[in-house]
């Protein structure tokens, strides 16, 4: 599956547009990894607790992608964009 955040793949011809494809999900903080998330707060630096727990939702994201495009018969997706959004406290 070729997965591109551009309008078009170079060398490649779209001859069908199929819809709209997601992929979602939600996760939720540990109260564990917030203790060390505030204690990196204080003294700077990057919270890699959330740089990991986001790189594992984009990832699940991009797999639930790839299955409904595939679902739907694709072989490409094409103008990817993700989102982040605070869904509930302590969840995003």
């Amino acid at each position: 599956m070729i997965i591109t955040t551009t309008d078009a793949i170079a060398g490649k011809k779209v001859v069908r547009t199929i819809g709209w494809v997601k992929g979602s999900t939600i996760r939720a903080r540990h109260i564990g990894k917030d203790i060390v998330a505030s204690l990196r707060g204080i003294v700077g630096g990057e919270i890699v607790e959330y740089t990991k727990m986001m790189a594992e939702a984009r990832e699940e994201a991009i797999a639930r992608l790839i299955e409904d495009a595939e679902a739907q018969g694709a072989n490409a997706v094409i103008g990817l964009r993700f989102s982040t959004s605070l869904v509930m406290q302590n969840a995003s």
